[in-house]
C-alpha cells in the first residue's frame, strides 16, 4: 500500500497517526519530492471512481494562483491529469494507494471501512 503525503500538511499527519495507532504498513512517499506522474494519476483516477476535481488540492496555493476553479471546467481529463503531474502541490492529499482502490484525502470513517 503506498502512503502519499506532504510531511507539512496537518491532515497528512492525522492520517499517518491515525494508521500508525491501528497497525497498518504501508510505503511512505512524500508528495511534493516525488510527485505522481501522468501514468500513476490516471491509473489512480480509475481505481478510485471518483471525480478528477477531487484530485485537486483547491485549497491550495498553486491551485488558487493558478486560477484553476475558473480554468478545470473547460479542460480535458488528459489536460487535467498533465496538469496535476507537473506539481505535486497541486494534488489533493494524503492519497492511499492499494490493489485495487485508492482513497484520496483523509476522511476517518471512510478508511475505516476500507481499512479496519
Amino acid at each position: 500500500m503506498l502512503f502519499l503525503c506532504y510531511p507539512k500538511c496537518t491532515t497528512c499527519q492525522s492520517a499517518k497517526k491515525w494508521m500508525d495507532d491501528n497497525g497498518i504498513l504501508y510505503d511512505l512517499r512524500d508528495i511534493k519530492l516525488e510527485r505522481p506522474d501522468y501514468d500513476e494519476l490516471k491509473t489512480w483516477y480509475g481505481k478510485s471512481g471518483l471525480p478528477l476535481k477531487r484530485f485537486f488540492n483547491t485549497s491550495g496555493l498553486v491551485y488558487k494562483e493558478m486560477a484553476l476553479k475558473d480554468k478545470l471546467p473547460g479542460m480535458s481529463e488528459e489536460e487535467q491529469l498533465k496538469l496535476l503531474s507537473t506539481d505535486g502541490m497541486l494534488v489533493k492529499r494524503p492519497i492511499l494507494v492499494m490493489d485495487k482502490q485508492v482513497l484520496v484525502g483523509f476522511k476517518q470513517k471512510e478508511w475505516e471501512q476500507v481499512l479496519l
